[in-house]
């Protein structure tokens, strides 16, 4: 009887480490997930200014596209922001990045420009790579939030205070083409 109960608590101490070590894992691939994302986020805040400066000195943008998206990107860049909040601020950043490319269409001076070109080109290529870097983010968080939420591992998850985390979503407005209009003076 006594070796059962031996071998009944150590079962239990290996399937309760395994467990725990499985959330540590995933919460990790979310933060590691969620660092990569970072990473190109801040690539994509560099290329911002530099491409609504240069459209700017092309047409007569409107004000308050630019001035929504400086005072997103101030936001997003804020030290004290949760994760959470983090990603529906950069959600919005890229659906007013989408408006920004639709404007610049009604301007072919400004679609021959090199440096702008270079600039739409480096905008595109990170705007990319920040969808791989969503979608693996969104895949570990999708891990994350089943072993929070499924037995047994959510006791072990309710007892280290894990909460469920917010994939990266595409809003309404992304859904739907852009219809943006422009006063031309």
């Amino acid at each position: 009887m006594f070796n059962f109960v031996i071998t009944l608590t150590v079962l239990l101490l290996i399937i309760f480490i395994i467990l725990y070590n499985s959330l540590i894992h995933k919460k990790n691939q979310v933060d590691n997930a969620f660092s990569s994302v970072d990473v190109i986020l801040q690539k994509r805040s560099d290329l911002i200014p530099r491409l609504v400066t240069l459209a700017q000195m092309y047409m007569q943008f409107e004000q308050k596209i630019l001035i929504e998206i400086s005072r997103l990107r101030s936001r997003a860049t804020s030290k004290n922001l949760s994760d959470n909040s983090r990603v529906a601020i950069e959600d919005q950043i890229s659906t007013i990045l989408n408006k920004i490319i639709v404007v610049v269409e009604a301007y072919p001076e400004l679609k021959t420009n090199g440096h702008f070109m270079q600039l739409q080109y480096s905008l595109n290529e990170v705007e990319e790579q920040l969808s791989a870097a969503r979608r693996f983010y969104n895949s570990a968080v999708t891990e994350y939030n089943n072993a929070v939420e499924m037995f047994p591992t959510n006791i072990i998850a309710s007892w280290m205070k894990y909460q469920s985390k917010l994939q990266f979503k595409a809003n309404l407005e992304a859904r739907n083409n852009i219809n943006i209009e422009i006063n031309h003076k």
